[in-house]
Formats: C-alpha cells, structure tokens, sequence
C-alpha cells in the first residue's frame, strides 16, 4: 500500500484536518499513514485522532504510530514535514527576547530574527530526515509546511538536492478566497495566479470571465476607509499586487510598521501576536485530548483545500490540478536569484508537482522579495559555515529588525538570542547539537 509519513505529527490540529482532507477523497487506493512525534503523549492523541476521523469519514485507514523517525520513513512514498522544534518554549524566546530590548515581532516564523533562529534549530533535524529518506526512501516527495518556508525548502536542495521536494502554504489559496468574499463573487470560475516568495508573493492575476477583480477591490476600499487600516491594503495601495499572507505576517516583513507606535495604532497590529495563538494550539491538544477520552467527536473543518492531501491524491488517480507551491527558483520568476526559494504556480497529476514558469513579477514585489531572500540565503550559509558572523549579518539586513536597532544593539541581541537557544542550535554556532549532512 501506499505509505504516507507524518512528521511531527503530534500537532494535532493540522494533523486532524490532513487526515480529514485525505479521507474525504473516496477513490484513493488503500493508505498506511504512519503518525511520528517524539513526544509519545501527543502521539497517541494524533492516532486517536487519525483513527476517528477516517471511521467517521467511512473509510478505512491503517494507521501506525512511530517514536523512531528511521522506522517511520522506511518506505515511504510521501513525507509530510510539520515539526516545530523547539515548541512554545522556543516561540517564546523569539518574540520576547526582541521585544524586550525594542523589536517587535508580531509572528516571528518566516523572517527576520524570529525566522532565522527558527530556521537554524530546524536545519539539524531536515539534515537527519534527509539523511534518512535518501537511505530509506530516496524516490518518496518530501512535502513541508514547516516555517520558515523558503529557508527550510532551500535547505534541503542544500543537503540533498536529489530528494524531490516542494513547500506547501495555503496562504495564496485563502488570500483569494477572501478577497473574493469581500468584492462579493465566488471564488469558483475565478482566475488566480501568485508569484514571490513563501508569505510575500504577489496577486499578479485575479480575474473572471476575462476581467481583473483589481477594481472591484479598489472601490470596495475607497468606500469603507476601515480597510485603509489594514496593512496588506496599505502594502497594496503602494506596491500596486495584493501581497498573500495576512497583515500580522506581512507587517514584520517590512520597515513600514513595527518600529512605529503611531503605525502600529494605525493599522491595529498586535506585536507577540503569536505567543497568544501558540497558547491556544496547546490548550486544544488538551481539548482534543479529553474528548477523545471520553469517546467525544472532535470538530472537524470542512473544506479546508490543504495542498498535501490534493498532491497525493493526484499523483495516485492521475487527477490534474494547480496549486502554489515553494521550490527552487530555477527558471521560473526571471527577476529573483536562480537557486533561491521561490512561491509559484504549479501543475499537479501522476508525475507529481511541476513548477510553472511565470517570467518576470512586477518590479517593485520582486524588490521587495529580493531583501527576503538575502536573510534567507545568509542563514543558509551561516548554518552551512558555521559563522556566527553570518547570523549576526542575516538579522542585520532584514528591514523591520535594522529599522528598530541600532546595528551595535541588533549585534547583541543576537548574541543573546545564541546562547538562550543554545539546547537546540548546531553545534558550530555555540548549541548542543551535531549539524551532520547527508
């Protein structure tokens, strides 16, 4: 049978709503999905879960639990990566510690400091499961949605360039989603194409029966001056493309917000935002660990248009369809870096996922982008190197860290942020773990 591997599987949530989206596909041939976490409590609530959600979709799953990471990727076909290393505890660090010296941070994943330190305590952990898939499962798709997106996808074509992989984000697919409910059409026998990069692409085609939704969306904005006070609306205003991740994203992606209380009043931010939405994540792994306790049913979302669900089963039926997804940029968008990480439209059927080129995206988003992915690219190569000098420079260059700090303030606050992440960080920065390549 085909076999589906979960990494860090023991959250849950996601977890439930993969399996819910797989499920719901009644002409999928028979699956083991293999469930793995090294957190042995939050395994057994990702089975429980599993189990109850393909009885309640009327199909059958086997379903096998896995602590060891080498058992559970042996053999694999398709290996989904949703490990957050570290976990709440981490998060904490990388958006208090900041704050605390004057940078704020409203999600801390993508990019930026909270980002270049998330990325390199998760590089060790993609080196082992690359290390591992090429002895255990070399011909297997490696499907991501762990953040950082771009950093994680561009490590991996580092390490091992021979493991097919691709970055899923459902961003794209929700931005359109919702702008269609605000201009008021339905998002089916809609057009809709974006290219940048992962959390800062750009809606460079939204249409319907051959005509752009753009000005439909500029009156809706004209009239209700409450939109005006949104930061993507703003970024759009100035960039001329709808950037696709939220507000609370896209506003430390740039020098434009954070470092100003009048703007952050403006356009309503909550900086630390994401230690509020981890809290949460935590309390409904308990939720769902009690109803599953006492045999109640655990809510499901319907229609939730996650992508690894659509890969497999296309790749499976020989079922065509498009998606957005993070891969090498290698002559898809002409105006950002070969080899970096880039977000583009892309085909799915039986031969897997084929990035589609899109030429050159507008001007000013690639600019934009290209500042992105020099903080992604210098802590690549700080985490290749093992230069400290390289982290220090990443965080400097990133727009809303250079905008708060002083470069001598932003020098030690990284230093800080190496020893407080010491447990998790290669040991070639001054942490405690073995960074071993492939």
């Amino acid at each position: 049978m085909t076999r589906v591997v979960f990494l860090g599987a023991g959250s849950v949530v996601f977890t439930r709503q993969l399996v819910a989206d797989l499920m719901s596909y009644d002409d999928l041939p028979p699956l083991t999905l293999v469930l793995h976490d090294i957190d042995a409590e939050r395994l057994d609530v990702a089975v429980d879960t599993a189990r109850q959600v393909a009885e309640r979709r009327g199909r059958t799953l086997e379903v096998v639990p896995a602590l060891d990471r080498r058992e559970a990727l042996a053999g694999a076909d398709f290996v989904v990566n949703m490990i957050q290393v570290g976990g709440i505890d981490a998060t904490r660090i990388d958006l208090e510690l900041p704050a605390s010296r004057g940078l704020r941070q409203t999600i801390g994943d993508t990019t930026g400091i909270g980002g270049v330190f998330r990325a390199l305590r998760t590089f060790p952990v993609l080196s082992g499961i690359a290390r591992d898939m090429l002895e255990l499962c070399p011909d297997a798709w490696f499907l991501n949605y762990t953040n950082p997106m771009a950093m994680n996808i561009w490590w991996m074509a580092t390490v091992a360039p021979s493991i097919k992989a691709a970055g899923l984000c459902h961003s794209v697919y929700w931005t359109v989603n919702d702008l269609c409910e605000l201009v008021g059409v339905p998002l089916e026998g809609t057009t809709f194409r974006a290219a940048g990069v992962n959390h800062q692409a750009w809606l460079y085609e939204w249409s319907r029966d051959g005509e752009s939704l753009y000005p439909a969306l500029r009156d809706k904005i004209a009239a209700d001056p409450e939109l005006e006070r949104r930061v993507r609306v703003e970024i759009f205003r100035r960039i001329g493309f709808y950037p696709t991740e939220t507000s609370e994203h896209s506003s430390e992606y740039l020098s434009w917000f954070l470092r100003d209380d009048a703007q952050i009043e403006r356009f309503r931010l909550k900086p630390l935002e994401y230690i509020g939405i981890s809290e949460q994540n935590v309390a409904e792994f308990h939720h769902a660990q009690e109803a599953l306790a006492s045999g109640a049913p655990l809510e499901l979302e319907e229609g939730a248009a996650e992508y690894a669900p659509q890969i497999i089963h296309s790749m499976l039926t020989g079922t065509e369809r498009q998606i957005h997804a993070n891969v090498v940029n290698r002559g898809l968008i002409d105006n950002l870096p070969p080899g970096a990480v880039v977000e583009v439209p892309s085909r799915v059927d039986a031969a897997g996922v084929t990035p589609l080129a899109v030429g050159a995206i507008p001007a000013p988003g690639a600019a934009l982008n290209r500042t992105y992915l020099s903080v992604a690219e210098l802590t690549i190569e700080a985490a290749r190197t093992g230069s400290r000098e390289l982290v220090h420079q990443a965080v400097l260059v990133d727009p809303n860290a250079s905008s708060s700090l002083t470069p001598a303030a932003l020098a030690s606050l990284v230093d800080e942020m190496l020893v407080a992440h010491r447990a998790v960080l290669p040991a070639s920065l001054g942490g405690d773990i073995e960074l071993v390549l492939p």
